[in-house]
């Protein structure tokens, strides 16, 4: 028997993120699972700031924790989370690796998560979040491509 107690909903908050929201919810209600909605702030401090620059990253990272809270609370349709156990977390670092690492953290059973759908050059100079997480994933993962097969309501 298959039991999905914890599903976790990696977001970005972009329409791509969307279509991978109605899979969730929807295994979510079935299984009566918690939904654990993930935000990754990717500060890319690798790449060689100004030496002005470096005093605005503490304000950039708040600020940034700050609008993906806001956005954080429009993921999810308010009727559905009536009764719902949600939990809302946002991270920093790579989500490559942030994904994976709460995954382990939280013993998540399913992730669902959109790809982007990149292709050539722009696949390969900015690589695949869902690919990776599939890669290296500890439970299942349910992939959801946005120009896919579109979701469809039983009954």
């Amino acid at each position: 028997m298959i039991r999905l107690q914890k599903i976790l909903l990696p977001t970005d908050f972009s329409n791509f993120s969307a279509a991978a929201t109605k899979y969730a919810c929807e295994l979510a209600t079935r299984f009566d699972a918690e939904l654990h909605l993930l935000h990754s702030l990717e500060s890319h401090l690798d790449s060689t700031p100004g030496f002005t620059m470096g005093l605005a990253i503490p304000t950039y990272v708040k600020e940034s924790r700050v609008a993906a809270e806001k956005a954080m609370t429009g993921v999810l349709d308010p009727n559905w989370l009536i009764g719902r156990k949600v939990i809302h977390s946002i991270v920093e670092g790579s989500p490559k690796t942030e994904i994976i690492r709460y995954a382990i953290k939280h013993d998540i059973d399913l992730i669902v998560l959109s790809t982007h759908g990149r292709t050539g050059l722009s696949h390969m100079i900015m690589g695949s979040v869902a690919e990776n997480v599939v890669r290296t994933a500890p439970c299942p993962v349910l992939t959801i491509r946005p120009e896919g097969h579109p979701f469809k309501m039983p009954g």
